[in-house]
């Protein structure tokens, strides 16, 4: 049986697969810390293991040079592609956010934040103090006396929910992926995929706020225990050599540490 079956069955029944997105992913999960360079054989390899066509690689190969993010050089028969300056800028936040360690201890202080939105009333945010997000127009930093159920449960979107709940459905098929170094380096992109997903779009939420039936009340402990579980393999899939001391102490950092 096909270990990544179940995670290559719900990549593609997500709507039309944005192929584009995921090379994006294989750069900055796979590629940025390793020199930064990879072969048209190589993506093929890593995403003809998730279903992608070679044709449709192509395309997205072709759109992100088209749109800045990408630049290529050919080696005789074959091409090596980088990001360009302007797309390892466009990195840089993303990777902050997606690869930020877990919280190891409760919150005790807590920072609510209003904002006042185009109709004049007030939108709230619930944070752990030291949250760092936009210029509130009311900000309270203090403990918290009080949280229900009932308001827990409004803190998650049905849009979330669902995001989260594929995310708990992929996280036993990942930790159940074998030793192997495409398979596992396959599963890290399809994991970090999903999660670069979540954690862009929608701010990390405390596992206090979480409401009592959410599908993962921690995903970001989650989500790093199965990125240290496939790592160690999935590294091996580019080769044992790192261009730099520096490079290696980068990717060993993610999540709060890494042991590879």
């Amino acid at each position: 049986m096909d270990p990544l079956a179940p995670l290559v069955t719900a990549l593609h029944s997500e709507g039309r697969l944005r192929v584009w997105s995921l090379v994006i992913t294989v750069f900055g999960d796979l590629v940025q810390h390793r020199g930064g360079e990879i072969t048209t054989g190589q993506l093929g390899e890593i995403l003809g293991r998730v279903g992608v066509e070679p044709g449709a690689l192509r395309t997205a190969l072709s759109r992100l040079a088209r749109d800045g993010w990408v630049t290529s050089e050919r080696d005789g028969r074959t091409s090596r592609y980088r990001l360009t300056p302007d797309g390892v800028r466009e990195f840089a936040p993303a990777t902050s956010r997606i690869y930020a360690p877990p919280r190891t201890d409760p919150v005790k202080r807590w920072v609510l934040s209003a904002y006042l939105n185009g109709n004049g009333s007030p939108d709230l945010r619930l944070d752990p103090e030291g949250f760092q997000g936009e210029a509130a127009d009311l900000r309270v930093v203090g403990t918290l006396a009080a949280l229900s159920p009932a308001y827990r449960a409004t803190l998650l979107t049905a849009e979330r929910r669902a995001a989260l709940e594929g995310l708990a459905a992929d996280l036993p098929v990942l930790a159940a992926v074998p030793p192997n170094p495409l398979e596992a380096a396959a599963a890290r992109m399809l994991l970090i995929h999903r999660w670069r997903r979540i954690v862009l779009r929608w701010p990390d939420m405390a596992p206090e706020l979480m409401p009592d039936d959410t599908p993962l009340r921690d995903p970001r402990t989650a989500v790093a225990d199965t990125y240290r579980h496939l790592s160690p393999a999935a590294e091996r899939w580019l080769g044992t050599d790192w261009p730099t001391s520096a490079a290696k102490r980068a990717a060993t950092g993610r999540f709060g540490g890494l042991d590879l």
